[in-house]
């Protein structure tokens, strides 16, 4: 007989807390078209997924220094002013975590979050003391789609697949979470989890 969901694991960038490298080098670079430019060639999201996947900052940004030195201070700023790059939470989403946890569910974070940006970023925020633990990709080396990283989950919080709920804003992500027998959502606005949760019976109807 198969368990239904008993835990909830939450990502964290653009499900928790919105995330846009734009939202810190709008303030350093004026021009819109240069600013374009910077986010699609220099600070992209595919160079700073490396972060996320374990490598260190001392490593990729005096490379990429070399490569557009024009933009040092640019680069200097994306180590020292990461958490410019968050603009706030995502509407609702932390009331959703607050009830779930005043109603005693286990709550768990799988995300792909730099090592180094994660030890600026988690102090700020008082809403991760809810949960029971979060597996960081940069820490662990291992990034969302990897399945490695979803049996860490497991491993770590003692619940078998078929017993955690999942919910990421990126269908890879959730596919792969599927694809271990997990009960998988694709976020999209705290509306639509909320509707979610309650059919997997967490929140009251």
């Amino acid at each position: 007989m198969s368990k239904s969901p008993a835990a909830v694991v939450f990502d964290v960038g653009r499900v928790l807390f919105h995330w846009q490298l734009r939202a810190l080098f709008e303030k350093l670079i004026e021009d819109p078209e240069e600013l374009d430019w910077f986010l699609a060639n220099v600070v992209t999201e595919e160079w700073h997924f490396q972060h996320d996947r374990g490598c260190p900052l001392g490593d990729m940004v005096p490379e990429r220094i070399a490569m557009f030195p024009k933009y040092e201070t640019h680069l200097n700023a994306y180590t020292s002013r990461f958490n410019e790059t968050v603009p706030g939470p995502v509407e609702g989403t932390h009331d959703i975590v607050k009830r779930l946890h005043a109603d005693g569910v286990p709550l768990y974070c799988l995300t792909n979050f730099g090592h180094e940006f994660w030890n600026m970023f988690r102090p700020e925020h008082p809403i991760f003391d809810l949960f029971e633990d979060i597996i960081v990709s940069g820490t662990e080396k291992v990034a969302k789609p990897d399945p490695r990283i979803y049996e860490l989950v497991e491993e770590r919080s003692g619940f078998g697949p078929q017993e955690l709920f999942f919910t990421d804003d990126n269908a890879a992500n959730i596919e792969a979470a599927q694809a271990r027998g997990w009960s998988a959502h694709l976020f999209t606005d705290a509306q639509n989890l909320e509707a979610q949760l309650r059919s997997s019976g967490f929140l009251a109807a």
